[in-house]
């Protein structure tokens, strides 16, 4: 299980903004969707999206298998090392219907000090109250 390395008030990795355009604080953000013991679902697809990145940027390997639709979560999870996660842009969240959704992101990382974007369209269902991710398409 991953520890948090996030004081409440520090910059959500996933880049959100508020109104005022500024980086939203972890503690209102991505932090109740990801801390060990969670018991706030996201509330959407995009929601869920962006926790899954932050995970992914911290190493958070149970958060993604939790978030993981179980027709489609592999077994075991091993994260690329050396990767630095460098920012999310969400490009569009379409909602397919009230249990559908998908999310359209780019996530720039950077490997051996060469940078890299994943741009995926991503599939999620909603069973029982909670978004997972089922899979996605690489653009």
């Amino acid at each position: 299980m991953a520890v948090s390395l996030f004081q409440s008030d520090d910059p959500c990795p996933c880049g959100r903004q508020d109104t005022r355009g500024r980086a939203r604080p972890y503690a209102a953000c991505c932090g109740p969707h990801r801390e060990p013991g969670a018991a706030v679902p996201a509330p959407d697809a995009e929601a869920l999206m962006r926790s899954r990145y932050t995970a992914l940027a911290r190493g958070d390997v149970a958060h993604l298998l939790a978030t993981w639709h179980a027709s489609t979560r592999p077994a075991e999870l091993a994260l690329e090392p050396g990767v630095t996660w460098l920012g999310l842009d969400v490009k569009r969240h379409r909602a397919l219907d009230a249990d559908h959704a998908e999310v359209e992101f780019v996530a720039r990382s950077r490997i051996a000090g060469r940078g890299q974007r994943l741009h995926e369209v991503s599939r999620f269902v909603r069973e029982g109250g909670r978004w997972f991710y089922v899979d996605g398409e690489v653009r």
